[in-house]
């Protein structure tokens, strides 16, 4: 399989401090990758290299080719095509991901009317809304009529994380990334955008790469995994592999508090 992201010898640097070091991984066409890590072990800095997105200040060195083209140190301008049509990104809190200005029919609409645009089919109004009300309907939103004509504040977390993943899905992107996609959710509601996240990705046949600190929600979701300590990797191959015999000590200790937390949940009154 033809890797859509390959990472070699990632570095990220701020005021002269190393926040990502040799960070190296691929995802490969259909592939679900896994890269978790505790908080400002530098996992969402090495999705946003990924793209090209990295904030202002932060310098990265390495390699990253998404799509067969090179990112790092590319003009954001020659980046812009791969965004929606090779990769589209569902961030952790929909809230600030979603325009609150907009409303969520006309959000997604911008996403759809620029994909139609790109492959030369029709964006005549007509078309784009009834797209629209059918990605509403994918990722099981109630009342889509309803949905469309909201405020993102007029609607639930776990609504507004539907629209945004309706977002991603508009581009019809060949990865997506998903960056800590059910943290701001309930329990419930977790489960129900994990088991959306994973139909879906089977159903499009599209790679994910899937960023979290929750070991059990990352071991439902992807194939293998990487585990990162403080920007570097320590640890990565199949998930089953790597959470049942975890060789690394960082690794056996996420694992263990895994373990722990569920045992507690289980003999708590």
């Amino acid at each position: 399989m033809s890797s859509l992201l390959s990472i070699e010898g990632l570095s990220i640097e701020a005021g002269g401090q190393t926040l990502v070091s040799d960070v190296s991984f691929s995802v490969a066409s259909g592939e679900r990758l896994g890269l978790i890590g505790e908080s400002g072990s530098g996992k969402s800095l090495t999705a946003l290299a990924a793209i090209g997105l990295l904030p202002e200040g932060l310098r990265a060195g390495g390699s990253v080719l998404l799509g067969g083209k090179q990112v790092v140190g590319a003009r954001d301008r020659d980046l812009v095509p791969l965004r929606g049509t090779t990769v589209a990104t569902v961030f952790q809190e929909p809230l600030t991901a979603l325009d609150p200005l907009m409303k969520i029919g006309r959000q997604v609409a911008e996403a759809v009317r620029r994909r139609a645009r790109r492959d030369g089919q029709p964006s005549d109004e007509t078309t784009i809304t009834r797209e629209v009300l059918d990605l509403l309907d994918q990722v099981a939103l109630p009342q889509p009529e309803r949905i469309a004509k909201s405020w993102p504040h007029e609607i639930s977390g776990g609504q507004r994380q539907r629209a945004a993943i309706a977002m991603a899905l508009a581009c019809r992107p060949e990865l997506l990334i998903a960056d800590e996609p059910t943290t701001a959710l309930d329990v419930t509601t977790q489960a129900e955008i994990l088991d959306l996240l994973g139909r879906l990705v089977r159903e499009r046949n599209m790679a994910l790469l899937f960023i979290s600190h929750d070991l059990p929600v990352v071991a439902n979701a992807v194939d293998r995994v990487v585990v990162l300590r403080h920007g570097r990797i320590v640890e990565q191959g199949p998930v089953g592999t790597v959470f049942q015999q975890p060789s690394h000590d960082y690794t056996q200790s996420l694992v263990a508090a895994a373990r722990s937390f569920d045992n507690a949940l289980e003999i708590a009154p």
